[in-house]
């Protein structure tokens, strides 16, 4: 083997070593990762979840499950036809929204029509929010007047997914704002709220 194919297989296992578990490389980009698709018949009756959907602050610490965060940023704005569509309506079909995943491993921005991931930030962001496992970052244009509804769409389908789940999760107005100078949003977007997900304490 000579220095360049060595080379070329120290890279291919150092890829494969940093791949987190249950996630598959997307376009061998180590930043990019695919998400298990949701079990669409997964899940309690609707009337079941909305009985039960209710805030429970009691947050563990610990990260979400994969399979979990995959289920969870497909119901905030994953793709449901195959037109490109999303699961949540926006006002004239803009579309202008986007969800961002605060873990342990940093901060993760959806790529819903490839249903996946990439990391836009390093490190752990979560003790700047509250440092439940999973922050959810739901994020628009300033400016625009529908983006509240949008927001509100996505966290209420999110709600009803912990409830289906088993999950703990908490809507905050609490320091919503502290990562948009470092996330790479296009100009006049700002974070509107933050949704707490994890599994519950006691």
């Amino acid at each position: 083997m000579d220095r360049r194919d060595f080379l070329r297989t120290g890279a291919a296992i150092a890829a494969v070593t940093l791949t987190a578990p249950g996630l598959a490389l997307a376009g061998g980009n180590r930043s990019t990762m695919n998400l298990t698709k949701p079990n669409m018949e997964s899940g309690k009756l609707l009337m079941t979840c909305l009985n039960e959907r209710h805030t429970n602050r009691n947050l563990s610490h610990d990260d979400v499950d994969l399979p979990t965060l995959g289920g969870l940023l497909w119901a905030a704005w994953g793709v449901n036809r195959a037109n490109g569509r999303h699961v949540i309506p926006t006002a004239m079909d803009k579309q202008q929204v986007a969800v961002y995943a605060v873990r342990g491993d940093g901060v993760w921005e959806y790529l819903p029509q490839k249903h996946a991931i990439s990391r836009v930030l390093d490190g752990d962001k979560r003790p700047l929010f509250d440092r439940a496992g999973l922050i959810l970052l739901y994020t628009a244009p300033e400016d625009d007047r529908f983006a509240a509804m949008h927001v509100g769409s996505m966290y209420q389908n999110v709600g009803l997914y912990c409830a289906s789940a088993g999950l703990a999760n908490c809507v905050k107005y609490q320091k919503h704002e502290v990562l948009d100078a470092e996330l790479p949003l296009p100009h006049g977007w700002k974070t509107y709220i933050t949704h707490s997900v994890a599994q519950p304490l006691g």
